[in-house]
């Protein structure tokens, strides 16, 4: 491939890569990829991965379905050791392939995606709690705008009026 200089372009369903699975909400839609193999800055065997999917997930704030937009663009170095990695110019991303140099295209595409998942995911267009609740004017709205420590003050203010 890395002689050839070739490239690969395609789709391949969300639902065919059970590490990124586990993260996701009903894994459905496909993720559209490029793999273009070449060698790179200081004649580093190198690979390009290119791929864009709409995330389902679970939004932490309103716990309702949505879609993340990913698109995510790495170049990979195929290096044997360590030693190699270290040796590595800026902006390569290391990939250890054992001496047969086979690499598997599909879990390339799947590392990348489940990198770029967030730590928590939140739709930027869900609304906070906080403001739902009030903006609903329900009763959990009012308990919150009582003050707790309104007994206290009344209890203070009934003291200082007993006789001594």
């Amino acid at each position: 491939m890395l002689a050839a200089r070739r490239s690969f372009e395609g789709s391949v369903p969300l639902a065919s890569m059970p590490r990124l699975c586990g993260a996701l909400e009903q894994p459905e839609g496909d993720c559209r990829y490029v793999l273009s193999f070449d060698r790179g800055a200081l004649d580093v065997p190198r690979i390009e991965v290119k791929a864009q999917a709409l995330l389902p997930l679970l939004c932490q704030r309103s716990l309702q379905r949505f879609l993340l937009p990913v698109a995510v663009e790495q170049s990979l170095a195929m290096v044997a050791d360590d030693d190699q990695e270290a040796a590595l110019p800026e902006g390569y991303e290391a990939i250890v392939v054992g001496a047969d140099g086979a690499v598997h295209p599909l879990d390339l595409i799947e590392d990348e995606l489940i990198l770029a998942l967030p730590v928590v995911a939140i739709d930027p267009a869900s609304t906070p709690l906080e403001i739902a609740l009030a903006e609903g004017g329900g009763k959990q709205a009012e308990a919150r705008q009582d003050n707790p420590f309104a007994v206290l003050a009344g209890f203070h203010s009934n003291k200082q009026r007993e006789p001594s």
